[in-house]
């Protein structure tokens, strides 16, 4: 807690905070008034008395449909300040191949070592979890949370903000909160060690809840989801979706992208997306309700998302499509590709 409390460090979970939010109202308001925000911040960590549990509530639909809690400012700072210190510690629980919200992994990383073992295995499984985040059990992770931290003081603030939220009693944590990544994240991990050190999986790779695993031989790869729905229902209380079990030739759908062993192509809900999205895009172009460097901005994330799979001759066709003579929107376009990192497959999915 003294490290949390340090001001240096309260200060910069209010850059890290900010970023990317210097023109949002309530970011300007908590600026206005930074060493005061700042100074109540650290009495209430101090003290352990925090404000949190004020969370904005909006669905979003794409690519599926879920309740996002947005923190209010101040307690967006909080949780940069808490887990500027606290990182380290969850980081040193996980396995080597879990790859959400974490330095250095993310989703190209985990689609990089899947695309290694679909040459390397015959068969492929994918395990995902029914419906996660609202399933986490407030019990269990405050346990789970014991285990690496015994400060009391920290304890007890992270038990107010796994109490602020609930989707029926002592169950869920919110969608939104940069907590709520790192409490997921961990809750799992000691799955992950049963998977790689008690079942001895060669290749188990997971994305938040999304875990595949690899093997040669059937009646093995049975025996582990069979070992691993067991202990995720037994010790965590959790359950997961129907299993998806195909011979590597076949592909896998994973992060939106489908993977074989030679190649790397979009899902179906994925091509709709891109087309969807482009068209949103340029309709707000038409009607000057962006600027050219927000445009810009949104094609860029969503053309490297497209490029990283064979994807060239959809990608033309739909970007011709789609401008419909409109010039202004086709240059935008081309130097947007431009500076989209080159996909690692091969240089025939590149523009």
């Amino acid at each position: 807690m003294e490290k949390i409390c340090d001001l240096d460090n309260l200060y910069l979970a209010f850059y890290k905070a900010n970023k990317g939010k210097s023109c949002n109202s309530a970011a300007i308001d908590y600026r206005d008034n930074l060493h005061t925000n700042i100074a109540c911040l650290q009495k209430q960590l101090l003290t352990g008395n925090i404000s949190c549990g004020n969370y904005h509530y909006f669905t979003i639909y794409d690519p599926k449909v879920r309740l996002i809690c947005a923190a209010d400012f101040s307690e967006r700072v909080l949780h940069h300040a808490l887990m500027n210190v606290c990182h380290k510690y969850f980081e040193r629980q996980l396995i080597f191949d879990i790859y959400a919200t974490r330095p250095g992994k993310g989703t190209y990383a985990a689609l990089e070592r899947a695309k290694k073992a679909m040459k390397r295995f015959q068969y492929v499984v994918k395990m995902d979890i029914r419906k996660y985040f609202d399933s986490i059990s407030h019990t269990i992770l405050k346990t789970q949370l014991q285990h690496i931290f015994k400060d009391k003081k920290l304890l007890f603030i992270f038990e107010q903000i796994i109490d602020s939220y609930q989707v029926e009693p002592n169950r869920g944590i919110p969608i939104g909160n940069l907590t709520s990544q790192y409490f997921a994240n961990y809750y799992l991990s000691g799955l992950d060690h049963f998977a790689k050190e008690t079942l001895k999986i060669e290749t188990y790779i997971r994305y938040m809840d999304d875990i595949l695993i690899f093997g040669n031989e059937k009646n093995k790869l049975f025996h582990q989801i069979s070992m691993l729905t067991e202990k995720a229902e037994t010790d965590l209380f959790l359950s997961f979706k129907p299993s998806i079990f195909v011979p590597a030739k076949q592909g896998i759908v994973f992060l939106g992208y489908k993977l074989f062993p030679d190649k790397i192509l979009l899902n179906r809900a994925s091509k709709k997306r891109f087309v969807n999205k482009l068209c949103i895009i340029n309709n707000q172009l038409r009607r000057n309700c962006c600027g050219e460097a927000d445009i810009q901005s949104q094609l860029f994330a969503l053309l490297a998302f497209v490029k990283y799979a064979y994807s060239k001759k959809m990608r033309n066709t739909i970007l011709e499509g789609s401008l419909g003579g409109n010039k202004r929107m086709g240059i935008i376009v081309w130097i947007a590709s431009c500076f989209v990192p080159r996909s690692r497959n091969d240089g025939r999915t590149n523009f």
